[in-house]
């Protein structure tokens, strides 16, 4: 019978030769106590592990052929081992890696024969050279894993504030419904809210955002020719002086995380920051209105637009995409969430949206059609009006021709979109000038009614004033002589 486990033989101390070749020996073990022992042969077992082969002080020779060696780390104990010489490994599935021969040699300097093969001094001096790059190599991979994982935590970091903070918003939104409607009706009976429970759960939302703060809050990242902005804290970066070399690369920008509304605050840095991008994509970014698609119309350039589903309730909309291509026609979109873009499908757009911008156009001010203008549209807007222009068929001819020239249409640039921070600083504005105006009112009125009462007062006492004044002028010049007098006495009075 074949042997399988290596066994009772620790009171040989004078054996000096150990041939179990032809075995069905698994793991090489229990040979403590064999002091004397120069020779070990295991050829053609089943050996993928080999323990205490260190412990014996006189080994020269190990042969392992044709084992089931399969890692170094299996034979780690050998390089303790400071006798061991000749060693064989051949015919393991180690021996079919391209680092086989440099990692024993550098981790057995005492070798001087591999595989029956001697072992030269260049072998040993490559041997070290291509270990040391194999350590880099792993320090590198090392360090990259680590990146990822950093990378990793940050992400889940960053979504998991975004997450708070949206629930943080729905709260809010619903604790103000809840105020509207006191109490609410749930299944027919009254439910109220208890500001306890409200505020204890928003105390819950801040403590969770203290805690995750103690991680990264935002991640910037360019993976090829795509810079990935992870939280709202990302943006920071287009204020950052980047190389020519790199910007001139980013042909894709990617937000994640962040509001719409602010990421339209930085549109512009873009255009300038990354003059040869030309695709946007938006994931978790709280786009929900149509509407909010007007503020990429700012853009000087945009081939591709991808908005995920997730974190973007427009793109429940059915339509979403054929009012994109309506108000985005002069960018001649290419693709939209990786879908290219037919010309039925710009057509089917404008007959659906067309009017609106007509709409819209045709009811706002002249004044405020100017003010979304630069020069030459001014020019042209007043050689409309002047009626100087084709009136028929102006306004298709106008589409082809600002989508040729990648200009934006006047009808469709009336339609805009504001920022809720935005519309609330033009709403505070509003509310001061109006202030302003309700005093400036108010001081004027009063002004006029203080004129308007001395008018009055003036008006009651000036024929008792006319009739004395008539009357002292009678009086003082009653006596010719006198009154020249002093008249000659008020001159000299005067000159001195």
């Amino acid at each position: 019978s074949q042997i399988t486990k290596i066994e009772n033989i620790s009171h040989l101390s004078e054996l000096r030769v150990l041939n179990l070749a032809r075995n069905l020996l698994t793991i090489v073990e229990n040979l403590n106590g064999l002091d004397s022992l120069t020779e070990l042969n295991l050829r053609h077992n089943q050996v993928s592990a080999i323990k205490d082969v260190d412990t014996l002080p006189r080994l020269q020779r190990l042969f392992l052929s044709f084992n089931n060696i399969s890692s170094f780390e299996d034979i780690l104990c050998l390089a303790d081992s400071s006798t061991l010489s000749d060693i064989t490994l051949d015919g393991n599935p180690i021996a079919q890696e391209t680092w086989y021969k440099h990692t024993v040699l550098h981790h057995m300097m005492q070798l001087r024969q591999l595989d029956m093969k001697r072992i030269t001094e260049e072998e040993r001096r490559m041997a070290s050279v291509a270990a040391r790059k194999e350590e880099e190599r792993k320090r590198e991979s090392h360090k990259q894993n680590l990146l990822k994982e950093k990378k990793r935590l940050t992400i889940c970091n960053i979504a998991r504030q975004w997450e708070i903070q949206q629930n943080r918003l729905a709260l809010v939104a619903s604790l103000n419904q809840d105020k509207d409607n006191d109490p609410c009706q749930i299944n027919g009976s009254a439910a109220y809210v208890f500001p306890e429970e409200s505020r204890s759960l928003d105390t819950i939302l801040s403590s969770a955002v203290q805690g995750l703060s103690v991680l990264e809050s935002h991640l910037v990242e360019v993976e090829g020719d795509t810079l990935c902005l992870y939280g709202a804290g990302a943006l920071e970066c287009l204020d950052r002086n980047w190389s020519v070399q790199t910007a001139g690369l980013i042909v894709t920008v990617s937000f994640m995380f962040i509001e719409f509304d602010e990421i339209v605050q930085v549109l512009t840095k873009l255009k300038t920051k990354f003059p040869n991008f030309v695709h946007l994509k938006f994931k978790e970014t709280n786009l929900v209105t149509l509407q909010q698609f007007n503020a990429l119309a700012q853009m000087h350039r945009i081939e591709q637009l991808t908005v995920d589903p997730q974190g973007n309730p427009v793109v429940n909309f059915t339509l979403w995409k054929y009012y994109v291509l309506f108000r985005l026609n002069h960018f001649n979109l290419q693709k939209i969430n990786g879908v290219k873009v037919t010309e039925n499908d710009i057509v089917q757009a404008e007959r659906i949206f067309g009017l609106l911008a007509y709409v819209a156009s045709s009811e706002l001010p002249h004044y405020r059609m100017l003010s979304l203008f630069g020069e030459s549209r001014r020019k042209q807007f007043h050689y409309l009006l002047d009626g100087k222009g084709k009136k028929s068929g102006s306004g298709s001819e106008e589409s082809s021709d600002n989508r040729r020239n990648g200009g934006e249409s006047t009808t469709r640039a009336t339609l805009n979109y504001m920022t809720k921070d935005f519309h609330m600083e033009k709403l505070e504005e509003i509310k001061e000038r109006k202030t302003f105006c309700q005093t400036y009112i108010e001081k004027l009125v009063k002004e006029a009614a203080d004129i308007n009462m001395k008018n009055e007062s003036l008006q009651k006492l000036w024929p008792q004033m006319f009739i004395e004044l008539v009357r002292d002028a009678v009086i003082e010049i009653r006596n010719k002589n006198s009154y020249m007098k002093l008249c000659l006495q008020r001159i000299t009075d005067q000159k001195q």
